[in-house]
């Protein structure tokens, strides 16, 4: 006989049980709902009037048929003990799935500071070394230096104060010119 091969690629199929099936998120949920309010006011207020309303009737109907619970009220101790027993539980798994979800939000924080931390250390040397570059870069002010440097100065002519015009000459007569240099002493 050859054994039934499984397949792999396949979701394994569900067996028959006698046990009743829980789904463990659901039954998480609940009892979060539960704890949640066992820690109310409204719980608080509600849980003294039923202990108020159990004593009084008890007490006013002590002889008749609806007497349920003598005096040292036995029954109610019992329903409050039975009420700590199974609420203490709950509690503590409410709490122990906030401590997984807490655990899961730290490790998620813890990454994303990681990644923080990586990216800032990636961006300060990114910005050391544009520092570094731009050191050696030649800037304007150092252009200008060795610019200066190297070539005489450049002396720009000093503009003069416009002159103040001559007043015309005026015209002298020929004949007095020549008479002029006849009369001058010969050198």
């Amino acid at each position: 006989m050859t054994e039934a091969r499984r397949r792999l690629d396949q979701p394994k199929a569900d067996r028959r049980a006698l046990r009743p099936r829980i789904d463990p998120e659901a039954f998480g949920q609940w009892t979060e709902r539960v704890a949640r309010f066992l820690g109310t006011g409204r719980y608080l207020v509600v849980q003294t009037l039923v202990i108020i309303l159990w004593v009084i009737w008890n007490i006013v109907f002590r002889n008749g048929s609806l007497h349920f619970d003598k005096y040292p009220f036995i029954f109610l101790t019992l329903v409050l003990s039975l009420q700590a027993a199974y609420s203490a539980p709950l509690i503590l798994l409410a709490q122990n799935r906030q401590d997984d979800r807490d655990r899961v939000n730290l490790e998620a924080d813890r990454d994303e500071a990681r990644s923080s931390k990586a990216d800032l250390e990636y961006l300060a040397r990114e910005i050391a070394s544009m520092r570094m570059s731009l050191g050696e870069v030649a800037t304007r002010d150092f252009l200008r230096s060795e610019l200066a440097r190297l070539e005489p100065p450049v002396k720009e002519p000093k503009q003069k104060a416009p002159k103040e015009p001559k007043p015309p000459k005026e015209p002298r007569e020929p004949a007095a010119d020549a008479e002029a240099s006849a009369s001058a002493p010969e050198a």
